[in-house]
């Protein structure tokens, strides 16, 4: 009997999140909806475990305090900077895509870069490479590519690669 259960329900959590959040999902409570949110509990996390997972490994917590005030700082000084340049001469904006290349390997560490850099007013991560090598960010004004690969990387990697070792 325990191992038909694991069979069905390799995530038994996940299954009965999948469920409740059907059944929250819509209006009422009926008896298809909750067919279909048993359905879904089954059917999602038996695709879900066949997903490579790649485990979060967590390294210096001491500097998320920093990095989120550096990334605060960030995004009060880029709302000035693309407020200033969407009221002045059009002229005056350079946008434009750069690739930066990436040090940090962890996934997890890449997914906290790339949503740090959409978090930033005027930036805007676009497409990870296929070997998680390269990112490539959009600018709203890109004056000197390699300043900002830089900036980038000393801001907001070099952090990330001791929290995501």
């Amino acid at each position: 009997m325990g191992r038909l259960r694991r069979r069905l329900f390799p995530s038994l959590p996940l299954s009965l999140t999948v469920f409740c959040f059907w059944l929250l999902l819509n209006s009422e409570i009926s008896w298809g909806h909750t067919l279909m949110a048993l359905l879904l509990a089954v059917v999602i996390p038996l695709f879900a475990t066949r997903l490579d997972r790649e485990f979060a490994r967590i390294g210096r917590l001491r500097r998320i305090p920093r990095m989120l005030w550096i990334l605060g700082w960030d995004i009060v000084l880029s709302n000035i900077e693309v407020a200033r340049r969407v009221l002045g001469p059009e002229r005056e904006i350079t946008p434009g895509f750069i690739w930066v290349p990436l040090d940090i390997g962890n996934i997890h560490g890449i997914a906290a870069l790339t949503s740090i850099i959409t978090l930033t007013p005027g930036t805007l991560s676009a497409v990870l490479s296929d070997n998680r090598r390269y990112l490539l960010v959009h600018v709203f004004n890109l004056k000197d590519p390699q300043e900002v690969i830089d900036q980038i990387k000393r801001r907001y990697e070099a952090p990330l690669m001791e929290i995501f070792p």
